[in-house]
């Protein structure tokens, strides 16, 4: 099996699983757990996974390359990554679960798939990329559709209050947007399970002081082995909490940039397919015009973004695409 089709099933897999989240989610959410429990239980296990795949890797520093040795992890990239983990990784996961409490499945999927739209906002701003008419469409039509997902959807017996649920995931959409931007540098001296295993002990560690804070509220830990409240349960963290992002590296690795970023489309995809079929979400005309807005805007963005890099084969080999390491 060639690197581009192994790249390319590896990315399909992830990002199917992603899209499924948000279902299966919706699904447990208020019911079976409440957002904060939900984020506690699913940092924790993939903390907990990603520090036993490392016993078993027992990788110090990135890939191993023919004449290239990488520094071990400093206890400062360790700091920062904790850092990260207990208010990026956490913050978008508690607007994530918070969003789809209130909210759906595909209203969260459209929000989500503006991540580049927003990093690239930081980037231009922060660190002073040129702004080109595509990018300025790109980012007023990606605003434009998020506001067209949040004031236009109305309360009803699926979505409780979409307003504060669309609120909490564009909230949560931002915080991954600004740990995408910070991860890049980091993400150059490590491999893919040292650099989650930190940043998702962060996470955990954040998440277990919100338990403490919050208490506990998961009745679907008394259900049995499998029942579908488990089934459900154990499907969000073994496969988008944890192998999700083994197979993402894959895709990264094998693929180039602009490819990995186009399945963040799948995501919105599966999600809006199962959402409909299952009875999560109902179709409007206002939410077809925020997807095609949407997926327009972020297809300015990846183009308008992936031009300097087309020229510069250095920076196209450095960058950090949004869609690529979606927690």
């Amino acid at each position: 099996m060639g690197p581009k089709v192994k790249g390319n099933l590896a990315m399909s897999f992830s990002k199917v699983c992603s899209g499924l989240n948000q279902n299966a989610l919706r699904y447990l959410q208020p019911a079976w757990m409440d957002a904060v429990s939900g984020v506690f239980l699913r940092l924790v296990f993939a903390g907990a996974s990603f520090w036993l795949i490392g016993l078993f890797t027992n990788k110090r520093g990135g890939p191993s390359r023919p004449g290239i040795r990488r520094p071990g992890i400093s206890w400062k990239d360790r700091l920062c990554l904790l850092c990260m983990g207990m208010f990026l990784v956490y913050g978008y996961m508690l607007g994530l679960l918070l969003a789809l409490t209130y909210s759906t499945p595909v209203s969260s999927s459209l929000i989500i798939c503006t991540e580049p739209v927003w990093v690239l906002l930081m980037a231009t701003w922060f660190f002073h990329q040129p702004v080109t008419r595509g990018k300025v469409l790109g980012i007023g039509l990606g605003m434009a559709g998020c506001l067209v997902c949040i004031l236009t959807q109305k309360s009803d017996d699926i979505a409780t209050n979409p307003l504060l649920g669309n609120l909490c995931g564009l909230g949560g959409a931002i915080f991954y947007s600004v740990y995408l931007v910070a991860s890049r540098g980091l993400l150059r001296k490590m491999d893919n399970i040292t650099f989650n295993k930190w940043l998702f002990t962060g996470g955990a560690i954040a998440a277990t002081a919100g338990i403490a804070i919050h208490g506990l509220h998961a009745p679907v830990l008394q259900q049995g082995l499998f029942s579908a409240p488990m089934l459900a349960l154990l499907f969000v963290l073994v496969f988008p909490s944890t192998v999700s992002y083994l197979l993402v590296a894959v895709g990264i690795r094998d693929l180039p940039s602009t490819v990995v970023a186009i399945y963040g489309y799948v995501i919105l995809i599966v999600s809006m397919a199962a959402s409909y079929a299952l009875g999560q979400d109902r179709f409007s005309w206002e939410q077809g015009l925020a997807v095609a807005l949407i997926v327009l805007s972020v297809y300015l963005v990846e183009i308008a973004d992936s031009g300097p890099a087309r020229k510069d084969p250095a920076k196209a080999a450095a960058a950090v695409r949004p869609e690529g390491r979606k927690p």
